[in-house]
């Protein structure tokens, strides 16, 4: 900027030099008094380029100071949006830090609380082993007592003692029923005993959560603070996520009690988000739900792998999806069916899902012998059934595609058990019996020519079944 102001000074400089006319003096050879003046002026075209130089030196100049203000302000706008992320920043970290805090008074109320829990399971404990002192001696005093009514009764065989033998009888009547209410009252206990048991199961879980979130937020507010003192201009980190649960059920354990919308994780998979119907006994995956025909389920493969619909509504939720939560075995699938009658029926199964390569073919163990209502399904799936649409046609009827014959898309075996992805009538049903095949039907139920009114179907892991 400098050297142009410069180069810009001498130039005017010599304009001006040459443009006004100067005077010259000199002495004869003679060395005569008379003096001569002579005039000079600047040549047109010097003129001409200095002027075109001072013209190019001045657009120059121009370009400079706008593209300067340019960049001034491409700073001052960096500057700001600098300044606010710093701000963000800040408020941020100090949201975490509240959020940490809290977290710590909630674990440690936990905590407490399960110092206490364990204080009364081992009261209890002890109860119980006392209870059963208790009992082993009420034992032996029976035996005794048994011994003396036996000694008695043998010898009221030669003298007949009737009083005495009535008085014994009546100990040891008295003694039985202590020791049966004694034994209630160790079952009592002992139930007692597994229900704080699980209580703390279930604290453990959520303790752990709690300090997996603190964990966490430390790291965010860790990683903030790094990101506060860089340069404006690096990518922002990503928070370290909080590890999801794989199901609905891994979430009731966490303390979730509240049906609705959840997002999982399932081993080795994308994150998905489901519905989640909680109950007393554990937190149940849905899969699927008819409920008012909002949805057509007359869906070719692709839909039926993906999953269509609305999680608050009438959806299914995708093949793939399902594959990837009971991928590993150890689930069980309960249905749940109503009619136009409002009367409701349930059916539990346990159940394998194949993936992509199997046509997510359904497998449920047989376990002795199937229930009729159980038989709609379970009886045909003893050695898998591949999944069916209008456009994958792998059910075992080889001349019919039973997805085109009926409808939707289901574990179809000859077309005529069960379809809960059928056409949905509103009452009254349709009168033509080849109409009415096409609708929801489960037909040890209702018969195959009863399209229900609902249908959800739910699942969970096994050990849910042993709870409830």
């Amino acid at each position: 900027m400098k050297a142009t102001l410069v180069t810009l000074t001498l130039s005017l400089a010599l304009v001006t030099a040459a443009a006004f006319p100067f005077e010259r003096k000199g002495a004869s050879a003679s060395g005569g008094a008379a003096k001569e003046k002579r005039v000079q002026y600047a040549a047109w075209d010097d003129v001409n380029v200095i002027a075109h130089g001072l013209l190019q030196l001045g657009q120059g100049l121009k370009e400079h100071v706008d593209k300067t203000k340019v960049q001034m302000r491409d700073i001052s706008t960096k500057l700001k949006v600098f300044n606010r992320t710093v701000t963000e920043m800040g408020k941020e970290s100090q949201r975490l830090q509240v959020e940490g805090e809290a977290l710590k008074v909630r674990a440690r109320g936990l905590e407490d609380r399960e110092g206490q829990l364990l204080n009364v399971t081992a009261e209890l404990r002890e109860k119980a082993e006392e209870m059963q002192q208790e009992r082993r001696t009420m034992g032996e005093r029976m035996s005794r007592l048994e011994e003396r009514v036996d000694s008695m009764l043998q010898g009221a065989a030669g003298r007949p003692e009737p009083h005495t033998g009535a008085k014994n009888r009546s100990d040891a009547r008295s003694i039985q029923l202590m020791l049966e209410a004694q034994n209630r009252r160790i079952d009592d206990l002992m139930e007692r005993i597994r229900l704080q048991q699980e209580k703390l199961d279930k604290q453990n879980v959520r303790i752990r959560t709690l300090q997996s979130q603190i964990q966490s937020s430390r790291q965010r507010n860790n990683l903030r603070s790094s990101n506060g003192s860089a340069q404006s201009g690096v990518t922002e980190q990503r928070d370290s996520p909080v590890e999801m649960a794989s199901d609905c059920h891994e979430l009731f354990l966490r303390g979730e009690t509240v049906s609705g919308i959840y997002t999982i994780q399932p081993k080795n998979a994308e994150p998905i988000n489901v519905f989640c119907e909680m109950t007393a006994d554990g937190g149940w995956t849905v899969i699927q739900r008819r409920q008012d025909g909002s949805v057509d389920f007359d869906q070719l493969w692709q839909a039926y792998e993906k999953g269509f619909g609305s999680l608050n509504g009438e959806f299914w939720l995708g093949l793939e999806k399902i594959h990837s939560i009971a991928k590993d075995g150890g689930y069980i699938l309960n249905i749940n069916l109503s009619d136009w009658g409002d009367d409701v029926v349930s059916v539990r199964l346990p159940f394998q899902l194949g993936g992509e390569e199997t046509k997510y073919s359904l497998q449920i163990p047989e376990a002795g012998t199937f229930s009729t209502l159980e038989s709609s399904l379970g009886t045909d799936a003893t050695s898998g059934l591949p999944f069916s649409t209008h456009d994958q046609d792998n059910d075992q009827k080889s001349d019919t595609n039973c997805a085109q014959h009926l409808s939707g898309g289901w574990w179809f075996s000859n077309c005529g058990r069960s379809n809960l992805n059928g056409r949905y009538f509103q009452s009254p049903p349709p009168k033509q019996r080849h109409q009415r095949k096409q609708g929801i039907f489960w037909k040890t139920w209702r018969g195959r020519y009863y399209p229900l009114k609902s249908s959800v179907m739910m699942i969970a892991p096994a050990v849910i079944e042993n709870k409830s």
